[in-house]
């Protein structure tokens, strides 16, 4: 990396880099062991109660399809990493659903190479029924690009590139912050002003800029608006999930966030100098939720539900106790995995859940 680029471009290579990017690394960076927690390293728990929703998704989406002839039920899961939350979904509906197992093509967007090999191996024993694309565009039945079923991502939008902008109160402008070399560092520098204007805007009332301060800084994801919605193009029926670390976009503009929300994990450490060590460190910053829906429904889709982890999870858990519902045994392994998953101090806040549908 010569002379300045622009952090987005920076945190694409810390994290993706083939050769060096974090999410490259053969050693495993979630859970106790690694470098953070997701909703994945809890336990099986949070990959069963999605498949318990899902099947009921599918179904609707199913119901919708007779008739037609032509479409294959789907999941389509984008960042799934190793291949966890896959093998924990196929694994319930094997044993609870066999019957809509049978029914479903179960798709892993994944443009790496290596993560693919690790996730096959995860999934070896579905082989036949689990598909790879590289992109969301890979996706698709022989005389359709469309999916009929549901599509959905846990923390993949809050990983993508973000662009870090800064307020110049005084030209009351906003500035893109680049990166540098120093030496033998990595420092912050200010690029050119003329790149930004024309590819940024950012939707704030003429009151808050007023009281902006100098040097306030956010972040924005135009890659994450721009998945979202190619995303909810390729549905034809069903779904389109996410679950992530996320806030509206008027959260943004406080005063606890007049650094943004950008940040890195080492070791379960935080730290806000998200220059240090690229490809040993997780990156990662808040998604615009408000950015994503409006992409959705842009494309024509209906917001079904927008709440924290800890609703949404609760909501599927009330009827998976249900007996007849055919969840299978609760066990006190489950409750323990429920509690990290829905407590407020934990995930079950901090975590959104956006499902739009058409």
């Amino acid at each position: 990396m010569r002379g300045m680029v622009s952090f987005a471009r920076f945190m694409e290579l810390a994290l993706y880099c083939p050769v060096c990017g974090f999410y490259e690394k053969e050693d495993d960076t979630i859970g106790r062991h690694g470098d953070f927690y997701t909703n994945v390293s809890v336990g099986s728990l949070f990959g069963e109660l999605l498949a318990f929703q899902f099947a009921d998704w599918l179904a609707q989406a199913g119901a919708r399809n007779a008739g037609r002839g032509t479409d294959t039920l789907k999941i389509v899961e984008a960042g799934t990493h190793d291949g966890k939350v896959a093998k924990d979904i196929l694994n319930w509906l094997q044993n609870r659903r066999p019957e809509l197992l049978a029914q479903i093509e179960y798709w892993i967007i994944e443009p790496s190479a290596r993560r693919q090999q690790w996730q096959r191996e995860t999934l070896r024993e579905y082989a036949p029924r689990v598909r790879w694309g590289a992109r969301l565009s890979a996706i698709g039945d022989r005389s359709c690009t469309k999916v009929s079923g549901i599509v959905f991502s846990n923390e993949l939008l809050d990983a993508m590139p973000v662009h870090r902008l800064g307020w110049d109160a005084k030209r009351r402008e906003w500035f893109e912050w680049g990166v540098a070399i120093n030496g033998e560092q990595f420092v912050w520098t200010r690029l050119p002003q003329l790149n930004h204007n024309s590819r940024f805007t950012l939707q704030i009332p003429p009151e808050l800029i007023a009281v902006l301060p100098d040097g306030f800084t956010t972040e924005i994801c135009p890659a994450a608006e721009t998945w979202w919605r190619e995303a909810a193009g390729l549905i034809r029926h069903g779904k389109l999930l996410t679950i992530d670390y996320g806030l509206n976009a008027g959260d943004f503009f406080t005063p606890e966030r007049k650094d943004g929300t950008l940040r890195a994990y080492h070791r379960h450490h935080l730290s806000t100098d998200v220059l240090a060590n690229p490809g040993e460190q997780d990156l990662t910053a808040h998604v615009n939720f408000t950015g994503i829906q409006s992409a959705g429904e842009q494309a024509g889709l209906k917001t079904d539900l927008f709440n924290t982890q800890a609703c949404f999870l609760t909501e599927i858990a009330v009827r998976a106790w249900n007996e007849n519902n055919g969840f299978g045994p609760w066990t006190s392994n489950h409750t323990r995995q429920f509690q990290t998953l829905t407590h407020p101090e934990l995930m079950g806040r901090s975590f959104r859940v956006l499902v739009q549908a058409r």
